[in-house]
């Protein structure tokens, strides 16, 4: 009987492990591929500490720019603290209303994230959402979506939201402008951004709605939109992972773009386009720290982010591996 018992103890399956999210994305090959690319871990670590400083901005920075009453003109002009005439706490100097760079770079840097992580998503839910719509149906729904695209292709970018933007500022009433200024950009940067999902997006579902699955699915009845959703959406996703990633850079840009050009956030609510902007107009008066620290921090963010979507592009991309 002690013999049985033994052997029934050393037959008996041992009871499966229950991996948690983390354990599961550790062992994944995404996170491998993370951990053996040098560049991508560089970019997400500048990337993380780009946004964290933005996140407590209030905490950290010495001075609140938005804060008109705080500003003093007699510490107007001052020079980074390295060079002569450099003033403790202005580590990168102040421009000419006695704004602390620094401080105005680190909320500048929170408007221009939140601005271009907003628009990528609007952009992403329109373009997904219209993109399975057009590849799914196909017929005149597809007709219409994608000429509505190729219009919206056939103009600059820039245009289109330097357009959509003069519009909403001159139809809002004078006070609302400042309100609405960061909706108004995220909708006009979103507007013609939709249609890289949008085509990506039809093409994987023209694909995938011919396959055996989707067949079966429609057999028993299955709702349209819970086909497009549980079964079509994922099969789409890696591509649009990577499109949202770059684009993402491209929507900063495109804010500092519009920002510099004047359509974009006002001079009391600065963005890094904004102060960009302000400090070009000093550049050759001798005050270089207005313009040039801003240009930085927005190309290391710029920078980070397309290093981090060149990396999963080559990391989801199986012919790579």
């Amino acid at each position: 009987m002690a013999e049985i018992s033994h052997m029934t103890q050393e037959t008996r399956p041992a009871k499966p492990t229950i991996r948690t999210r983390w354990q599961a994305m550790r062992e994944s090959d995404l996170w491998y591929s993370f951990l053996s690319h040098p560049s991508a871990i560089f970019a997400a670590c500048l990337l993380a500490l780009v946004a964290l400083s933005a996140i407590l901005a209030p905490v950290i920075s010495p001075q609140d720019p938005y804060d008109l009453a705080a500003l003093e003109l007699w510490n107007a002009e001052i020079p980074p603290i390295w060079k002569d005439g450099g003033q403790w706490p202005y580590l990168l100097g102040t421009d000419t209303q006695g704004r602390d760079i620094l401080s105005a770079i680190l909320y500048g840097s929170r408007i221009s994230l939140i601005i271009g992580f907003a628009s990528v998503l609007v952009a992403l839910a329109v373009g997904l959402s219209l993109g399975l719509i057009a590849g799914y149906f196909g017929g005149w729904v597809d007709n219409v979506i994608m000429r509505l695209g190729d219009v919206l292709l056939s103009m600059p970018f820039i245009l289109i939201a330097i357009l959509i933007s003069a519009m909403a500022t001159a139809a809002l009433p004078t006070g609302l402008k400042d309100v609405l200024a960061a909706p108004i950009l995220i909708f006009a940067i979103a507007v013609p951004s939709w249609v890289q999902y949008a085509r990506t997006v039809r093409a994987s579902a023209m694909v995938e709605r011919k396959k055996e699955y989707v067949q079966a699915a429609r057999l028993i009845r299955v709702k349209p939109w819970r086909i497009m959703l549980h079964h079509i959406l994922p099969n789409c996703m890696t591509p649009i992972m990577v499109a949202a990633t770059l684009n993402f850079g491209l929507a900063i840009l495109s804010e500092a773009t519009l920002s510099f050009l004047g359509v974009g956030m006002p001079p009391d609510q600065p963005s890094l386009g904004t102060l960009i902007r302000i400090g070009n107009q000093y550049l050759f008066s001798g005050l270089w720290w207005i313009v040039v620290f801003p240009a930085v921090q927005l190309c290391l963010i710029v920078l980070s982010v397309n290093m981090i979507g060149d990396w999963l592009r080559d990391a989801l991309n199986p012919k790579l591996r």
